[in-house]
């Protein structure tokens, strides 16, 4: 088993993962995408900016915890590669998370160097927009997946898996992930398309024209309702599970969290504050769904099943 030192490195690196993430929902929230002009990775073409306003503090500061975050990340890998044995299922998981770490670095630079920090609505945002946060939560899956195995009793060795129930797990996985995905498409909305009323918000939902994010904005608590059905599945099976059970809870927890969340987002007009809370809410329930879901269908069969 690796040391405990690495295995609390590793979760820590997960909890920071979360706070980027969290507060790269606050640039887009609060419009501050363009704080820093069209430059990458400077600001306004400056490592220092002098006099900034809040717009600038909010971005540059993304920028700067981002790139601790992949410096983070590589250590982690490093670390991993040098703890583990061979074909360590960590291993892999932690080679991968570097991967999309650059990828990510690289569609934060596209957003600004492609002009898609603006209050411009285009198809092209859109897309690379869900693009990025695909990315963003398959990252946090491969760093959180990569502290899990690390804490594991047992070496999960890659040429000794074997998968049970993805069929059903990986459609409810991708499920997760969409709501997601519809919900910085939603938050998107809410920033480019602030609403006045919730009579007009509700109004622009169904009508027939105007802003594509805002006619697509339902799509994200009906997935949300069908991901609910996964969850339920999940939950069913973790609770059988001694080890499980207080995961199994908390996901539940978590998800009633996450609808009354959702519902205030929508009565109280978007606030910032709410729409932070909900996707810090969203990172750990994408964990502890993953967590869960990484115990009942990852098996080592050179490892005893317990309960």
């Amino acid at each position: 088993m690796p040391s405990s030192a690495l295995r609390r490195f590793a979760w820590l690196v997960t909890a920071y993962t979360v706070l980027v993430i969290v507060w790269g929902g606050a640039v887009t929230a609060t419009g501050s995408g363009n704080g820093c002009g069209e430059h990458w990775p400077l600001c306004d073409g400056r490592v220092v900016v002098h006099h900034p306003a809040l717009t600038t503090m909010i971005e540059y500061a993304h920028r700067l915890s981002s790139g601790l975050f992949l410096v983070l990340v590589a250590a982690l890998m490093v670390w991993t590669l040098m703890r583990t044995e061979r074909k360590h299922l960590a291993r892999l998981l932690s080679v991968v998370g570097l991967v999309l770490t650059v990828n990510e670095a690289l569609l934060g630079a596209g957003l600004v160097m492609f002009g898609y920090t603006d209050n411009k609505e285009s198809l092209a945002r859109t897309l690379y927009f869900a693009l990025h946060f695909t990315n963003t939560f398959l990252l946090l899956a491969a760093v959180a997946g990569t502290a899990h195995f690390l804490s594991r009793r047992e070496a999960y060795r890659r040429d000794r898996l074997r998968l049970r129930a993805l069929g059903f797990a990986l459609p409810g996985l991708i499920a997760i992930l969409a709501v997601g995905v519809t919900g910085s498409l939603a938050a998107l909305g809410d920033s480019i398309y602030p609403a006045t009323s919730l009579g007009a918000a509700l109004r622009a939902d169904f009508a027939g024209h105007g802003s594509l994010l805002i006619r697509l904005r339902w799509l994200h608590p009906a997935i949300a309702l069908l991901a609910g059905a996964f969850l339920l599945w999940l939950v069913a099976g973790a609770v059988q599970k001694p080890a499980l059970r207080m995961l199994g809870v908390g996901l539940m927890a978590l998800l009633g969290v996450q609808y009354c969340l959702g519902v205030a987002d929508v009565l109280l007009l978007a606030p910032t504050w709410v729409q932070l809370l909900h996707l810090l809410g969203a990172d750990v329930l994408w964990i502890v769904t993953l967590l869960i879901s990484m115990r009942l269908c990852v098996v080592d069969e050179a490892v005893p099943l317990r309960g």
